[in-house]
């Protein structure tokens, strides 16, 4: 059950409309980064979770996301509330009203025609929001290491946001908002590491020949050793050849007689003449001139 506190989680307070900024905005109500993707990520998790301890935390994120996605709502209306009166009742000249919805060579036109100045469930380029961005595989220690992840680039766009504007109430605003993303990346880190072991992810072991093995597959000027490939149990090959199993490194498959006896009926039918010289339709194109060089 979800009960709505008509109050936000963090007052807004915007000093001036600003529909470029609040185009922005919608990179974290739409985008793949925002926190409409953060809440649907966290809340089906939550619905597949057995431990109770990580059912709970991912429940209580993901509602506090939504929180979040109201209060970037509540942004982005209230940066468009001059554009969607304008817009609405068409008090100003068109020339006029068509640049202070476009200046600064932003799309915000776009957002204030269709969306009427309300948030939209797009990104900043006018993408619709996709469930597509989430990225859950339904197991914990790969998932919760994707939430840390999720948390932290969003963490970055929000700083890229705040340094996008002047607006004191807004920099407020999105400031708690990016400190949110920190403090719930330490809560996926500690329920990460109060699974034990949490590495490698999965159940099933990895093949200790190629476990620690470095393979240095791009050579050239710009080759460096550190921590990633050398040290501890890291073995280095400078130079990797082809199948590094010991086979042969060529694809086979082991098929009964008769299957066997189709596919060499099917390479002998389309097997191409190396001999052969035709004419084709490029050079009847250039009238023959292509024909052996002429």
């Amino acid at each position: 059950m979800f009960v709505h506190n008509k109050r936000l989680q963090y007052t807004v307070r915007v000093g001036a409309p600003n529909p470029g900024l609040a185009n922005l905005m919608l990179e974290q109500f739409g985008g793949p980064q925002g926190e409409l993707a953060a809440a649907m990520r966290y809340f089906t998790q939550a619905l597949a979770e057995d431990d109770p301890g990580r059912k709970d935390l991912l429940m209580d994120i993901a509602t506090e996301e939504l929180s979040h996605l109201e209060v970037i709502g509540s942004i982005v209306g209230m940066l468009n509330k001059g554009a969607k009166g304008q817009m609405a009742e068409g008090v100003e000249q068109e020339a006029d009203l068509y640049r202070s919805l476009t200046g600064a060579g932003n799309d915000s036109h776009i957002t204030s025609l269709l969306y009427g100045g309300g948030p939209a469930l797009t990104n900043s380029g006018g993408v619709p929001w996709s469930a597509a961005y989430i990225d859950t595989i339904g197991e914990p220690t790969a998932d919760l290491r994707s939430n840390i992840a999720a948390e932290a680039r969003a963490k970055i766009v929000y700083e890229r946001l705040i340094n996008l504007t002047d607006d004191p109430g807004v920099r407020e605003a999105l400031k708690f908002l990016m400190t949110r993303e920190i403090a719930h990346q330490k809560s996926f880190e500690k329920a990460l590491h109060s699974l034990q072991p949490n590495f490698p992810q999965g159940k099933l072991p990895p093949d200790p020949a190629f476990e620690s093995v470095y393979y240095n597959m791009s050579q050239g000027e710009g080759d460096l050793r550190g921590p990633w490939n050398q040290g501890g149990d890291w073995e280095f090959v400078e130079s990797p050849q082809p199948a590094v199993d010991g086979g042969d490194g060529m694809a086979s498959v082991t098929l009964a007689n008769k299957e066997a006896k189709v596919v060499q009926q099917m390479a002998k039918r389309t097997a191409s003449d190396p001999s052969a010289d035709p004419m084709t339709g490029a050079d009847l194109g250039a009238g023959g001139a292509l024909k052996k060089g002429k």
